[in-house]
């Protein structure tokens, strides 16, 4: 994973950020991804068997003319209905690509000039023998399952073409591409397949109306949202070229300035990047400008778009902070210059982001805001506790409150009888100095000092620590957690593993952090 490095910083504190260059650009691959144009080329195919069969048919989906080499003894069941098949497609011009059957065996001389040569090999000598005749004859070539005889090799595939995606493991593991390929396919829309073909009929149109950079960048941002949410009509070509001509009509109307931006409040979760929504993840890709809280994980980061500009607005000791005024200012700012602003906030952006006050920022200067919910801290801990912040047998009711107040001391104006109440689970937030204060208080309310109480940090991340004890021991735990990183504070009967002796749960130091703190 890229760190990332200082670049600038402004009198508000905010600070730019960018990918680091400290490696190479682009890490070593073990083959190079290519997208071959097969559309009309010869391919030389030696073989009859299911495996050739399989390649077979995806060749002819390409487009090309599959010159097939193999005696009619060799040629299998399979291979042979599927040639009958095609032949009765292409009578009624329903098949793409074509077949040739050879029924002799393959000779070099039928290698010159083809594209691609493919066999299916039994013994490692013809393997030989074909690949070397093959690259003699300046062929790439590929010998099923003998990687040692293959210039390129095949991977799995999800085909919602013109959309493809090919997924390779260099041959190591071909389970775990089947295993992503699936995971891929759950993520992609059958539909995306006419959207895509849409979306290459209206490429002309749309560069005839729009100029090229943040323009063409919003109509594509639009239709991709589409693309993920409904199904393409006859009626949706025109709806696109009119919303290009509407994208037109605002630029033309704005000529003595860029046509306004908009800002769009993403939730980060708690660190894990696994735990983005998807629609977080688009987000991401399409913004101009990220500004991003201290908390937000490197990893989440690395999913923006590369181009984007990032400014760290977070609070960090030791240097400026931004004030939550120079936040709403530079939103303001950026959406009126015509850029797509993401503000990345840790957690949700609804639950303890102040939210409420950049929206109603953005709304008073007319700037459009959107709203990505994100994983809260309290569900994240739920989870990796494994227990149910609402569980029927313990809890009624279940409260998420700030630890302090503006001033920095125990809020006055909560519900602590409430909070007090054993059927209720209650989890603080920003809770670690005030903590102390925090089970004094319940105490005070009546609630029993063997009350369960967890203490996090660094919820999803690498680096997790976690406390279990009691309300009563609650000082122990904050002080052995510390101070350093926000804490959560859970209180209620549904933390099964606190007990009165306090536990606590440390990061494993052995292994491999995946996740990362920002370099500033």
């Amino acid at each position: 994973m890229e760190r990332v490095s200082l670049l600038q910083s402004d009198a508000n504190g905010a600070r730019e950020v960018s990918p680091a260059r400290t490696a190479a650009r682009v890490e070593a691959l073990a083959k190079l991804p290519v997208f071959w144009g097969l559309e009309g080329k010869r391919v030389v195919l030696a073989g009859g068997t299911e495996g050739a069969c399989w390649k077979a048919e995806l060749l002819a989906a390409c487009g090309a003319e599959v010159h097939v080499y193999a005696p009619d003894d060799t040629l299998c069941d399979v291979f042979a209905d599927m040639l009958l098949r095609h032949a009765a497609d292409s009578a009624t011009g329903q098949a793409r690509g074509a077949f040739v059957h050879h029924a002799q065996g393959w000779t070099a001389g039928v290698l010159a000039g083809a594209a691609l040569a493919i066999a299916d090999c039994e013994e490692d000598d013809e393997a030989r023998a074909f690949h070397a005749a093959a690259i003699a004859a300046g062929v790439p070539v590929n010998v099923i399952d003998k990687p040692a005889f293959c210039q390129f090799q095949f991977g799995s595939i999800v085909n919602r073409s013109p959309v493809v995606v090919a997924i390779s493991t260099d041959g190591a593991a071909p389970i775990l591409a089947q295993a992503i390929r699936r995971r891929i396919e759950t993520l992609l829309p059958q539909s995306l397949k006419g959207w895509s073909a849409l979306a290459q009929s209206l490429r002309d149109a749309v560069a005839m109306r729009l100029h090229p950079g943040p323009e063409r960048r919003a109509f594509w941002e639009r239709f991709v949202d589409r693309a993920f949410t409904s199904v393409p009509t006859p009626q949706s070509a025109a709806d696109l070229v009119a919303e290009a001509d509407r994208l037109a009509a605002g630029r033309r109307e704005t000529r003595d300035g860029p046509a306004p931006g908009k800002v769009t409040l993403v939730g980060a979760g708690p660190g894990d990047a696994e735990l983005l929504t998807l629609k977080a993840v688009r987000a991401l890709q399409a913004a101009d400008v990220i500004l991003f809280d201290d908390l937000v994980s490197g990893d989440v980061l690395e999913l923006a778009r590369r181009e984007a500009k990032r400014m760290l607005v977070g609070k960090r000791g030791g240097r400026t902070s931004c004030k939550q005024e120079d936040i709403n200012a530079m939103m303001v700012t950026f959406a009126k210059a015509g850029k797509t602003v993401v503000r990345l906030k840790s957690g949700d952006p609804m639950v303890f982001g102040r939210a409420g006050e950049e929206i109603a920022c953005l709304e008073a200067h007319g700037i459009p805001v959107d709203v990505v919910p994100g994983i809260t801290a309290a569900s994240a801990l739920a989870s990796r506790l494994g227990v149910s912040l609402t569980h029927r047998d313990h809890t009624h009711a279940v409260r998420f409150i700030t630890g302090h107040s503006r001033k920095g001391c125990l809020p006055t104006d909560v519900d602590w009888r409430a909070c007090a109440d054993p059927r209720t689970t209650t989890v603080f937030y920003m809770g670690g100095r005030t903590a102390p204060a925090i089970a004094e208080r319940l105490m005070a309310e009546g609630m029993a000092g063997n009350m369960p109480v967890v203490i996090a940090s660094d919820i999803s991340r690498a680096e997790e620590r976690r406390w279990h004890g009691t309300v009563s021991t609650m000082h122990i735990g904050i002080a052995e957690i510390g101070y350093d990183n926000p804490v959560l504070i859970g209180v209620g009967s549904v933390f099964p593993r606190a007990s009165a002796e306090s536990h606590m749960v440390a990061p494993d130091d052995s292994s491999e952090c995946p996740l990362q703190r920002i370099s500033i």
